[in-house]
């Protein structure tokens, strides 16, 4: 117990090091993220350095929860990374320490990261996100003459409408600019358009100056006196050059807290469920308040429902003749009244139903919004328990430690769970997935992949064996290595060459035969292929026997027959029958139609292959034949000269034994 303490101990720290490292990094790449968004806001706009410093610290908080399950991922892998590439989990394996026993300290705390990230939603997180978007919003109301865009009308100043075709911002001039200026009431209007302009904010921050050059100016002159006139006189003036204020605070003062007070990420968890319920009376209560008024609008009475409306008003009036016939007998001025008026009340009804869906659009909206802010702190704070099962078996798998790999598999992982969640987010808020499935997607698809990491890691199994992919890509796609045999530097047994001969002749004359009973340049039958068992035990015997007689002979040290066996060819036996050697992923197969497609011209190419490769089996075989005679001839005459020198060293040893007695 005290080895593993301070096991547990010296992880600990590892990971204690790492994390603050790792955490601090994540932040700021996420807080530079998000800062790409709001870089409008915040340049040119003279904002001093403490609301500079409310604006990143308000940020900060509320970008935390990320980066915790970003930083654990990231330092987990580089932990463990780290133990693994010098070998230290070898050792604490050989300990008879598991990968769980290791795991148990780090569990411990990421749980509570866990815990204090879900502290962070629930309290910190709605105050924060609360006081940024009242400072951003109070940014944005700074300085309108850099917030005006160019092609669309600005609201942004009280009682007027700008319109600015384009604008310079080195020098601050705006083209083609349009103004609608609303003094009195809708009816009390200005219109100014000029070719060119410049604004600027007073020295106090109160009004704004608009000195316009080459423009017009229409006013109407409707007064109190004028009101009950049919006819409303309006003013022209044309001008070069016209100073016009504004009545505008640029200063940064702070919007109101309830503009932005009643956003769902502004709440806690408790705030949300109590305001969930009220949303949804409220919903109710205006779906229920549509349908009053159109059953009130469209459907009168009873007598009203399912019929037609022109009949009804044709049975009311007791008139027995035609629609068609009454319309035909109408003036010419008086049909074209009918249809206007049709016309008007059709368009009246379509936008004001078009009015209320959007309307109900935005109130279901801001409902699913709610429930997807209260699932949210629960998903996020799960993600950091997740991410470290998904990073520690990963770096126990590949023992790369620093900042190469890690980096680039926490990047690979963190963007799944990116797409993901944000995918799944935003057809949970449109209403096309239900909220709790679009919010914990994300969890469903890594929730497998950490077990299968932390159950591969465990048990020692090579998940990334780069040549076992690399084999099993090369065998769906047709693709085979060639032979690689090379000369023998040590050879204890030489090549039996005469049995290897009579072999590779016997082959020979089984491959003959076996190609003229398979058609094998013939499309075989997709039934046969996909619903029935079909391996090859014939070619496999062959191909079997081959390899005997390749590795008998790759003893030789002949270079030139070596080089002839590199000639053989890799064959795979069953690959030329059917597409697996499991008889139910071949059925699979089979019914899914574009998927047997591929496999059964996979098939088919493998058939012509195969009868490719026996004639390249015969051609090579013909040539080594002869060379392993010659070889085999070569090694008795050597053999029998070894022989022949062994009987002349003894008959020499007798004779001198002879003559020592002599």
């Amino acid at each position: 117990m005290l080895g593993i303490r301070k096991l547990d101990i010296f992880i600990t720290k590892q990971f204690g090091m790492l994390f603050m490292g790792t955490f601090f990094i994540c932040q700021f790449v996420l807080m530079m993220q998000f800062l790409w968004r709001y870089v409008d806001e915040l340049i040119g706009k003279g904002l001093s350095l403490d609301v500079m410093a409310q604006f990143f610290w308000y940020m900060g908080l509320m970008l935390l929860p990320q980066a915790l399950p970003l930083a654990i991922l990231l330092s987990s892998l580089i932990v463990f990374g780290n133990l693994g590439e010098s070998s230290e989990l070898t050792a604490i394996k050989a300990a008879g320490i598991s990968l769980m026993q290791a795991f148990r300290p780090l569990i411990v705390i990421v749980m509570i990261i866990s815990g204090i990230s879900y502290f962070f939603q629930d309290v910190v997180y709605p105050k924060s996100n609360l006081s940024f978007y009242q400072l951003l919003i109070s940014m944005k109301q700074k300085s309108p003459e850099l917030e005006i865009p160019e092609g669309i009308f600005y609201d942004g100043i009280p009682g007027s409408n700008i319109y600015v075709q384009k604008k310079d911002l080195n020098t601050g001039m705006l083209y083609g600019i349009m103004i609608y200026r609303q003094t009195g009431g809708f009816e009390d209007q200005a219109i100014i358009l000029a070719d060119s302009g410049m604004m600027q904010s007073t020295e106090e921050k109160k009004h704004l100056v608009l000195q316009l050059y080459s423009g017009e100016w229409f006013e109407n002159m409707r007064s109190q006196e004028l009101a009950n006139t049919a006819t409303v006189p309006y003013r022209r003036e044309t001008f070069s050059s016209k100073r016009i204020v504004l009545e505008f605070d640029s200063g940064f003062n702070l919007t109101d807290m309830n503009e932005v007070a009643g956003d769902a990420r502004a709440k806690s968890l408790s705030m949300i469920l109590h305001d969930l319920d009220s949303l949804k009376e409220f919903n109710d209560s205006v779906g229920r308040a549509y349908y009053r008024d159109a059953k009130q609008y469209y459907f009168r009475g009873p007598e009203y429902r399912g019929n037609d409306s022109l009949k009804l008003v044709k049975k009311l009036a007791g008139d027995t003749s035609s629609f068609d016939s009454l319309y035909a007998q109408q003036t010419d001025s008086k049909k074209q009244a009918t249809v206007k008026n049709a016309l008007q009340s059709v368009q009246q009804i379509m936008t004001d139903m078009e009015m209320k869906m959007e309307y109900a659009k935005y109130l279901h909206r801001n409902y699913r919004h709610h429930k997807i802010e209260a699932i949210k702190k629960f998903t996020l704070a799960l993600s950091c328990i997740i991410f470290f099962f998904i990073g520690a078996p990963l770096g126990a798998i590949i023992r790369k430690g620093g900042l190469g790999v890690p980096v680039v598999v926490s990047v690979m992982v963190f963007i799944v769970y990116y797409i993901f969640d944000n995918s799944g987010m935003r057809m949970a808020r449109d209403g096309q997935w239900e909220v709790w499935f679009g919010q914990t997607i994300s969890t469903i698809v890594l929730t497998p992949i950490a077990v299968f990491f932390t159950y591969k890691a465990n048990k020692d199994s090579t998940v990334f064996n780069i040549d076992l992919y690399k084999n099993i890509a090369m065998q769906i796609l047709g693709l085979r290595q060639k032979r690689y045999i090379t000369r023998k530097e040590v050879i204890i047994t030489h090549p039996k060459y005469k049995i290897d001969v009579s072999l590779l002749r016997k082959i020979s004359e089984e491959i003959e035969a076996y190609s003229e009973n398979h058609k094998l340049l013939f499309w075989p039958n997709p039934i046969k292929v996909f619903f029935h068992a079909g391996d090859d035990y014939e070619i496999e015997r062959i191909c079997n026997a081959l390899e005997v007689a390749i590795e008998d002979l790759g003893y030789t040290r002949d270079v030139r027959l070596i080089a002839e066996l590199n000639q053989y060819p890799i064959i795979y036996p069953n690959a030329h029958t059917r597409p697996f050697r499991k008889k139910w992923m071949n059925i699979i197969t089979g019914l899914c139609l574009p998927l047997g497609v591929f496999f059964y011209i996979r098939m088919y190419r493998f058939r012509l292959r195969l009868y490719k490769d026996l004639r390249t089996i015969r051609q090579v075989s013909d040539r080594i034949i002869p060379r392993a005679m010659d070889l085999s001839a070569q090694r008795k005459e050597l053999k029998r000269q070894e022989e022949l020198k062994e009987q002349e060293a003894l008959q020499k040893q007798l004779e001198a034994l002879g003559s020592k007695t002599t």
